[in-house]
């Protein structure tokens, strides 16, 4: 079964997940598990999956509660959960996952890769986690603080009390994917600011799973995860000794152009963490995975993933 297959994983949450495996094509040295970003879906990553899996890793990816083909109680399209608790259960469905990928694969180290939201995702549940892996690589993450990040939280709380939880929010999206789009002075189509691959950018705007609405509860989760991670004494140690990878691109405005991602970065090492390395790609829009240039950071992303596993291997 390729990655390009649909499996359901029931999840100890109640739901119902989309998961995708791409086995290793020989000799598996490790597991890596892709959480992917907001108003997207897996299927997404499927030529990096395969990337992966010729380098002798298992892959697995699942669409997140809300998105692409997972079902889940008071989720639908664009919620992570209507009763408030999203944040807790997206994290919980990665533990499910994770709970599989042990049974089907024990003793194999285990590695996280997110990108944009997946990459707060997957930062807050390493801190979380951080027994259960071997390295967390965060891909262009919005991990907006500060003044921003708090008015973005009081932006939501009003419109929550005005609006609900449950319906999109109307000046999120204009803030955020509105202005990100106003990055491109000669763009063609409102996401341009994704990639220079128009091709790459086409097959986003044509996907009916992409590019959506959230809800305000759904915006609201991911803020909140944003702030978590960036504020260091939600770290525990044993997150400070994990290998990190984080990566920004100079053109992205979804990262205030990897400024967001650098602060983080610099916040990470003053509070303690080991081994954490920062990769700026000065040319790079929002899905470094879908640019033109896309192999010149893949390569050095799987040999950093191939160092860690196999130094967890001779422990």
């Amino acid at each position: 079964m390729g990655f390009s297959e649909r499996q359901i994983h029931a999840s100890q949450t109640g739901a119902a997940l989309c998961m995708r495996h791409e086995p290793a094509s020989d000799g598996a040295i490790g597991v890596i598990h892709i959480l992917h970003g907001l108003a997207e879906h897996s299927e997404r990553y499927d030529a990096f999956a395969r990337q992966l899996s010729q380098s002798g890793f298992h892959v697995y990816a699942h669409d997140h509660r809300g998105h692409g083909f997972t079902e889940a109680p008071g989720a639908p399209l664009g919620s992570f959960d209507s009763g408030g608790e999203g944040a807790r259960l997206v994290l919980a469905d990665i533990a499910s996952i994770h709970d599989h990928v042990a049974d089907a694969h024990p003793g194999l180290p285990v590695l996280l890769f997110g990108h944009s939201m997946g990459g707060t995702i997957a930062l807050r549940y390493a801190f979380e986690h951080p027994e259960s892996l071997t390295g967390v690589a965060a891909w262009n993450a919005s991990l907006i603080t500060g003044l921003l990040g708090r008015a973005g939280m009081w932006i939501l709380a009003w419109e929550r009390f005005r609006l609900g939880s449950d319906v999109p929010s109307r000046l999120l999206p204009r803030l955020t994917f509105g202005e990100w789009a106003k990055s491109v002075k000669s763009r063609r189509t409102e996401f341009d600011w994704l990639s220079r691959d128009p091709a790459a950018v086409d097959a986003y705007v044509a996907d009916p799973l992409c590019g959506w609405p959230a809800s305000v509860g759904m915006w609201r989760d991911v803020q909140e995860m944003a702030l978590t991670v960036t504020d260091m004494t939600n770290a525990p140690e044993a997150a400070r000794r994990l290998p990190w990878h984080l990566l920004g691109g100079g053109r992205d405005p979804a990262t205030m152009f990897g400024k967001a991602v650098t602060a983080q970065v610099n916040r990470m090492r003053a509070a303690g963490f080991d081994d954490v390395t920062l990769e700026l790609l000065p040319e790079m829009r929002h899905e470094t995975l879908n640019e033109i240039d896309r192999d010149e950071a893949i390569a050095p992303l799987i040999r950093w993933f191939t160092a860690k596993a196999v130094s967890q291997a001779s422990v």
